[in-house]
């Protein structure tokens, strides 16, 4: 994100190093997908692996944006505690 201007040079230099069905069937049984998002799908990630019953894409998201949120209240919070979340 962010160097667009160098994506076709990017899409050959990383060709077949993405996240695939494949893959994931490789690992172990319990194993999970996880990814900061946004993720390019049929990239980086196959749509299977985002979408599937072991990715954990955005439960992770969705704790990063929590996170994010107590980031923000402790700098402009000066009085900063769980009381100040809610």
């Amino acid at each position: 994100m962010g160097q667009e201007q160098e994506t076709l040079h990017r899409l050959r230099a990383f060709e077949g190093y993405g996240v695939t069905e494949a893959l994931l069937e490789r690992s172990k049984a319990d194993s999970i997908f996880l990814h900061c998002l946004p993720a390019h799908r049929g990239e980086e990630v196959d749509n299977f692996v985002v979408d599937g019953t072991r990715s954990r894409v955005f439960d992770q998201a969705e704790n990063r944006l929590h996170a994010q949120k107590a980031l923000l209240c402790h700098l402009l919070l000066k009085d900063f505690s769980a009381a100040s979340l809610t």
